[in-house]
C-alpha cells in the first residue's frame, strides 16, 4: 500500500518552489503534474536526460550486427560461385544491415519507453480531478507520520490551495 501526499497549486511556480524543496528535504517518489508541459519540472526533479536513448543505441548495434550475420550466414550456407569474387562482401549486405538495425533499434526504443515511462500502469498513482483543466499538483510518497507532515507543512508554505493524504492499494 503507498501513502502519498498530494498537493493541489494554482500557479506553476508555486508548484516547483515546492517540488524543489520536498526533494530538497530528500524525499523520493516525488511527481509533479500538470495540464500544460512543464520543462522547468524536470530541473526541480533534478532528472536529467532520458534513457531510452541508449535503448536506441543498443538496439541499433544489435540490430547492425544481426543484419550482417543473417546476410553472412546466408551466404556461406548457400554459396554461390561469383567468378572469383569474394563469398562474403560487404556491399552487397548494407542493404539487410541497415533494414535490420532500424528494426530492431525502433523495437529497442518502444520497449525502453515503456520500461522508463512504467508502463502498463500496475497500481493507480494518486490523481486530483483538476489537474487536468487548470491546476498544478505535487505528490509525494512518505514512510512515516513526521515525514507527512513535513512534506503538507512544504506545500502550505509554497501555496498549496488543498493538501490531502492519499492511500493507495
Amino acid at each position: 500500500m503507498t501513502t502519498s501526499v498530494l498537493g493541489v497549486f494554482r500557479y506553476e511556480e508555486d508548484s516547483l518552489a515546492a517540488a524543489k524543496q520536498l526533494k530538497a528535504s530528500g524525499y523520493d517518489g516525488l511527481d509533479v503534474l500538470s495540464p500544460i508541459p512543464m520543462h522547468h519540472a524536470w530541473g526541480a526533479l533534478e532528472m536529467g536526460i532520458s534513457p531510452v536513448r541508449r535503448f536506441s543505441l543498443g538496439g541499433a548495434i544489435l540490430g547492425a550486427i544481426c543484419g550482417f550475420s543473417l546476410a553472412t550466414a546466408c551466404a556461406l550456407v548457400f554459396i554461390q560461385p561469383t567468378g572469383g569474387r569474394a563469398i562474403i562482401t560487404f556491399p552487397p549486405f548494407l542493404v539487410i544491415t541497415y533494414e535490420l538495425t532500424i528494426l530492431i533499434g525502433v523495437l529497442a526504443t518502444l520497449v525502453g519507453f515503456f520500461i522508463v515511462s512504467r508502463l502498463p500502469a500496475l497500481q493507480d498513482a494518486p490523481y486530483h480531478a483538476r489537474t487536468i483543466v487548470d491546476r498544478f499538483t505535487v505528490v509525494v510518497n512518505y514512510d512515516d507520520e513526521q515525514k507527512r507532515v513535513e512534506a503538507e507543512r512544504v506545500m502550505r508554505e509554497a501555496g498549496a490551495e488543498d493538501v490531502q493524504s492519499v492511500e493507495i492499494a
